[in-house]
Parts: structure tokens; sequence; C-alpha cells
């Protein structure tokens, strides 16, 4: 397909990615009334909007089909994140790819030496956070004088992280002829206020609020049992399997505890926060670029700006704070044209809140209870069957190795085996309770990783048969261990199921833990391998010393002495 008013490098590059038509935002932007004049665009995130301000910005960075030698830059665009800026510098290259321009990220946490002297060999576009583009221009190495447009993309963002002093500097060191293109999710009070100081009569085009903006996502608003907000969001991803999902949590611990309960489950995940250096952000994302990691946990600061692909899961573990935030966390997925879902983990005594945040956000979600065990097994039946390991052509070395086993095995035995094989590779299932529904059993749900007493040990647990063997593991009481995490562990490292793990007795340095007789001799071999934890398992004895005493039965603190902390793992 031919577009027009886009010039011929520009189209190629269209054509090249299989566009047959503009987004919306695209359009609008290169509309007759918004051509050349200053534009305030409200557009989500997802909207194409690069795609846009890098079509709408072509005519001043590009001075003849082809491009020119690259000296002062042409445009600057201004993002509020790292990861943003890198994503921008990435579609503009391929946008760009067939007008031989010179494109530049500068961006905090990178070499400020490289990029200057990058931006001493010439560019057409600059690409940058407000910080560091400062640093440059102050520091003589980002010449602004022959610049014709000038981007600020995310602006609300900007604004929210305390970039306006910044913005204000580069704008101010613009020329006062410039074209302004200001892009932002939302139009709050500041926003408005830098558009009428910076910008020149700027057409206003609004496309975030339309239909079209939650139209590729299907919101989710998930009921959940107190204290199962983890065991939840452990079925959502098994429920889903997406490519690239992305879990949301309010805060730094929340964050970090919940990252360390999905890999202990068998999750490749991957965390964000503010903690992190650059170098170890970089690696994070390049894991979940590459697929080696599929999960990414993440507070709502650390992941602005980031764009995964494949990403077609948002978790919601806890709820944004305002409908702004639910916009911004939601438009990770449903981009270009890919359908997302965006699922909100509510209880009971949030219900309320989580319904004016829908209502004010304009969306309308589909209620319903987590994934059940039951539901998940279904999926992962029919999943199988579509496997590569099932639907890919053999090759001879496999047909020849196949007629080995098959004269060694019955086909049943082989099949249950590939079973076994295909449901090794998957993290186990939770059971969960749906607290919306009117009647539910009272009874004991099994031996859940929350069923634990007081006293460290799991409650009720399963009688095992014949002689079980108790097991000695390397940590206790003094560095958190706690069933909540110890038995999934278990159950992933050592290969068994939770039906064949009986007590679990923790103490002071040491736990000891029961497990049944027909799997020990396997549990013994898994628990030896070398693991990242270093937590070992060796055969014991029952154990015989006193174990930890629940609440009730301690004596009270003698005056005058310390009193220890509430038990429980430490944050």
């Amino acid at each position: 397909m031919t577009f027009s008013k886009i010039s011929d490098p520009l189209a190629r590059a269209l054509a090249d990615r299989n566009y047959d038509a503009l987004t919306p935002v695209q359009a609008a932007v290169l509309a007759s009334e918004a051509e050349g004049g200053d534009i305030l665009v409200s557009a989500q995130t997802g909207s194409g909007k690069t795609v846009a301000y890098g079509l709408a910005i072509a005519s001043s960075v590009l001075r003849e089909a082809g491009g020119t030698e690259a000296r002062k830059p042409g445009a600057l665009i201004v993002a509020p994140t790292r990861e943003l800026a890198l994503q921008v510098e990435r579609e503009l290259g391929w946008l760009y790819e067939h007008a031989a321009t010179q494109i530049v990220a500068c961006v905090g946490g990178m070499d400020a030496r490289l990029e200057r002297r990058k931006l001493s060999e010439g560019a057409h576009i600059v690409v940058g956070t407000p910080g560091r583009l400062r640093d440059h221009i102050e520091r003589g190495g980002l010449d602004t004088r022959g610049l014709a447009a000038v981007v600020l993309d995310e602006a609300d963002e900007m604004l929210d992280l305390g970039f306006r002093e910044d913005l204000e500097f580069i704008l101010e060191a613009t020329p006062p002829e410039r074209r302004t293109l200001l892009f932002s999710a939302t139009m709050p009070k500041g926003i408005v206020t830098l558009a009428k100081r910076y910008q020149r009569n700027a057409r206003r085009i609004d496309v975030a609020r339309g239909e079209r903006g939650h139209a590729d996502i299907d919101y989710r608003a998930i009921r959940v049992a107190p204290n199962e907000t983890e065991l939840v969001t452990v079925n959502l991803l098994r429920y889903f399997e997406a490519p690239t999902a992305i879990v949301f949590c309010n805060t730094r611990e929340s964050v970090r505890h919940l990252h360390a309960t999905l890999l202990e489950r068998g999750f490749a995940a991957v965390l964000l926060s503010g903690e992190l250096s650059q170098h170890e952000r970089n690696h994070a994302m390049q894991a979940l670029r590459d697929g080696r990691a599929r999960v990414c946990v993440a507070t709502d600061v650390a992941a602005r700006g980031i764009d995964l692909p494949n990403l077609s899961l948002v978790v919601h573990a806890d709820l944004p704070h305002n409908a702004e935030a639910l916009q911004h966390r939601s438009g990770r997925t449903g981009r270009a044209g890919r359908k997302g879902v965006s699922a909100l983990l509510i209880p009971a005594s949030r219900r309320r809140r989580a319904e004016r945040l829908l209502d004010d956000a304009g969306v309308h979600a589909q209620w319903s209870g987590p994934p059940t065990a039951e539901e998940i097994n279904e999926l992962d039946q029919s999943r199988m069957l579509e496997d590569p390991l099932l639907t890919e052509t053999p090759s001879d070395e496999d047909f020849r190795l196949a007629t080995l086993l098959l004269a060694e095995r019955t086909p049943e035995q082989l099949g249950a085996a590939l079973v076994r094989l295909y449901r090794s590779r998957l993290p186990a299932i939770e059971q969960v309770v749906d607290p919306g529904q009117e009647t539910r059993s009272r009874e004991p749900r099994g031996p859940s990783v929350k069923s634990r007493s007081a006293s460290g040990e799991r409650a009720h647990p399963a009688a095992l048969p014949g002689e079980p063997t108790w097991f000695r593991l390397n940590i206790g009481r003094k560095k958190n261990a706690d069933p909540k995490w110890l038995l999934p562990m278990l159950c992933r490292r050592g290969s068994v199921t939770k039906q064949d793990i009986g007590a679990i007795r923790i103490f002071d340095h040491e736990t000891k833990v029961e497990i049944a007789e027909h799997v020990s001799e396997e549990f013994a071999v898994n628990m030896a391998r070398p693991s990242g934890d270093n937590i070992r398992a060796e055969r014991s004895t029952a154990p015989t010393g006193p174990r930890r005493t629940s609440a009730p039965e301690r004596a009270k603190p003698r005056t005058g002495a310390k009193k220890k902390h509430k038990d429980g793992p430490k944050s």
C-alpha cells in the first residue's frame, strides 16, 4: 500500500513492516490541519505514537530523499526513562532505515563520553532523557541551534518524575521558531500549563479516550481470598501461559517478595525496581527480549516506558493508585493491534475502590474468580498436543531412537513418560478459592503451601504410607525457613508431589522433612544436585528435640528481658 504525505524512504520502511493502514494517532498528526504546526496529542501507550511523531518530524529531518550528511541535529525527542528512550531509538531506527539518517541516544547510566563523541560526529535525530540531555547542552556537546522540531514523549510521566526544570531548560535552549510536539497519555494541569508556555497555537489531538484505547485489552477483575494474592498470581501466569507477562506491585519490597516466590515455583522471572543499577536493568530487559525470562515483576516507576515483545498479560498484584496508573500499566499490552489481558487482583475489602478505579478509567472488566486447577489442567492437555515436541517433523535420528525405545517399552509407557516430561517443565498449580461464591467447602483443601501452624510445622499433614524417611535441611528459623516457600521448593528440586511430603519441622538452625518411602531415593538424588539456593538435604532421624512452640504455649518474658520478634519471614 502507498501512503500519501509520507516520503518514499519512510513509506518503504512501513511496507517492510507490513503496515497496511495508519493508526488513528498516526493519521491525525499527518492531517493537513496539523501539518507544520505545534500539536498537543493525548494518546495512550501502544497507540503507535512513536511512529506517529517519527512521521510528523520527517520534514524537519530530511532535506531531500535519502537524507543529508549529519551535522547539527534537526529533531530532538525527550523521553522520561532510559528504557523508553532506547525503545524510541530502535523504533526510529527501522522507520528511517532507508533514509540514511544518524540517530543518537543520550541516556543516564550510559557512557557520556561515548555519547559526546557520537554527537560530535553528527546526528539527524537525538533521543534522550531530560537529565542527560541537559548535561550535554550545558557542556556544549549537544548543539541545539539547528533544531527544527522537539518532541516531548509521555510528558505527564516526565512531570510526575520531577523533570519540569530540566524540560524548561531544554526548551529554552532550542530555537524559538522550532516546532513542538507534545505527547501525553493524560492531560493534567501541569501539561496544559507547559503547552501554553512553550507551544504556539497548538492543535489539540485527542485519541486516548475513545474506544480504540481499550479495544485490544481484555480487562479481568479477579476476586481474591485474603492472603491468596501470590497463589492467584501463579495460577494466572499458568492459565494464560503468556510469552511475556508483567506483574505490578506497589512497593519494592513487594516486588522482591513476589519475585522470590515465582522463582521458587519454577517461573523464569526477573524484577525491575529502583534499586537496580543500569547494568542490572539492561540485563533483565535483555532476558525478557530474548526469551530467557517470561515474567517481569516491577513497580510502576521501574516499568515506565518499557516495551516488551509479545507481552500479552499484565497482572496488577496490587491495585494501581489511580486511573492514570491503570492506564499506563495496562498499556504495556494490547499494542500495535495485538490482543492482551489486564487482570486486577481484588480482595473483598478493595472491591469498591476497584469499581471506582475501573469507572474512572472508562473500562469495563469481566468479573470472575481465579483460574482453578481443573481449568489449568484442561488447558495443559490441549497445549501439550500443540507442543513442538509433537508437532515438529521428526528427524531420521529421532525415528531411529524411537524404534529402539519401542523395542524396550510399550507405547503406553512411552506416552506416560512424555506426559511426565511435559509436566516437569511446568510450575505447580495452586489450590485457590473464589471468595465471591456464596457457598464453598469449609473443609481443609489438602496440603496447600498456606497450611501451617504457628509452630512452623505444616498443619495436619497427610499420613504417608509405609516407613517415611526423614531428611535434614541446612536451613532453619534463623534464616526464615517457612513451609510457605519450603514446600514448593522441595517439590521442584526433589521432583516429588505435595502428597509425597509429610511433616515439616522447623528448628532454629535446621529443618526436618518427612518424605514418602517410595520416592525417598529419587528425592535424595535430586536434592544432591547443585542449585542456586545452597540448600542441602541429607538423610536424618526423626526429630526428638523440642520443637518451636505456638504462641499460646510460650512463657511470658521475664521482667527486663528482651522480647523476641514475632515469628515469620523477615522482610
